[in-house]
């Protein structure tokens, strides 16, 4: 370069015009998201959201979730699959807020590149717009960062953060669970978004997989890894309508080791039949592998079970069947005084 010429935002690594058509090729997926109660217009320097519709609550109260993919991201690069790694965002924030019998209201994307490509962008939008409408929410907002230097370019990073509405005084916490109350166990689709590190290194490094290796199935180990995260707002909404949920846990990074024992009270513990639900054929793989010991595998991976609730023996016929005309669901266990969780036929 000559003394003399000139440097630019572009020549730097940053292409303002590919950002700005990224933004007009996503417009329509978040348009298809929209309900009556998004104010404004994609591009104002806010997101805009009424709460007409829940003025009749006695103290309505929002909720917040944030959340990423975690290393999930490096499957769907490889790949060259971007459609889906937006719908496992939107889960792994509204799947928190249900927990709290929050109905989900809202979703903010941050897209992070080292180089802005727009229909790989749009791509991306495209199943955050998804995991919207899965989750009857609005994307109302975002943004999309191109990091010269920092990611390289095809790389990219995913964050979110959604809100939720509630009554205040229908807030689910778990404090009135109690000793003989039933863990119920809704299915999930896979990895979901959680053990990516672990996952990536046994099939990769210790088994030598390739992401083309089949399965009994005639799946790849690819296609396993970036199944989609399971959405389960509308199941949930279900139970609340008709159900008592005492407590509701997302299985998430520390698997049901983990999760279950943050929706029980102090002094109580939980006993889980884990022959009691069928595990994906992920999870196969990995237990055939012999390479990690059963309690990594309980607190590192939700292992088939993305979601639980706890109730009443009495409610658990009913509960079983509302949720099973959604997902597969089971009966896993129990509450009980040992604290903890205390894993049976394992």
């Amino acid at each position: 370069m000559s003394q003399n010429e000139k440097i630019s935002y572009q020549k730097a690594g940053v292409d303002i015009d590919e950002g700005n058509l990224a933004v007009k090729l996503m417009k329509k997926h978040v348009h298809a998201t929209f309900d009556d109660n998004v104010v404004g217009e994609i591009g104002l320097f806010s997101g805009a959201y009424s709460l007409k519709d829940f003025l009749q609550m006695e103290e309505p109260t929002l909720l917040s979730a944030t959340d990423g993919v975690g290393t999930k991201v490096l499957i769907a690069q490889e790949l060259g699959i971007d459609d889906t790694v937006g719908i496992d965002l939107v889960a792994m924030s509204v799947n928190d807020l249900i927990c709290q019998g929050a109905k989900p209201l809202f979703f903010l994307d941050y897209i992070a590149t080292g180089k802005v490509k727009a229909e790989q962008i749009a791509t991306i939008v495209k199943g955050i717009a998804e995991g919207c409408k899965q989750s009857h929410c609005a994307l109302i907002g975002g943004e999309t960062a191109e990091m010269a230097g920092l990611y390289n370019e095809g790389e990219y990073d995913l964050a979110g953060f959604a809100v939720g509405i509630c009554d205040r005084s229908k807030i689910i916490t778990g404090k009135d669970v109690q000793v003989g109350d039933v863990v119920i166990g809704i299915s999930s689709s896979g990895l979901h978004s959680n053990g990516y590190s672990l996952a990536r290194r046994l099939f990769f490094d210790e088994l030598g997989y390739s992401m083309n290796h089949i399965n009994d199935n005639g799946k790849t180990i690819g296609e396993l890894l970036l199944e989609p995260t399971r959405i389960y707002v509308e199941v949930i909404e279900a139970l609340l309508k008709d159900c008592t949920l005492k407590s509701i846990a997302h299985i998430t990074g520390g698997g049901l080791l983990e999760n279950v024992p943050r929706v029980i009270p102090e002094g109580l513990g939980v006993k889980i039949d884990v022959d009691s639900f069928e595990k994906p054929d992920i999870f196969k793989y990995i237990i055939a592998s012999d390479k990690v010991e059963t309690n990594e595998l309980y607190r590192t991976f939700n292992m088939g079970i993305g979601m639980v609730v706890v109730v009443k023996k009495e409610d658990v016929s009913k509960v079983l069947e509302i949720a099973n005309q959604y997902f597969k669901t089971y009966q896993i266990g129990e509450v009980v005084t040992e604290v903890g969780v205390n894993l049976c036929n394992v």
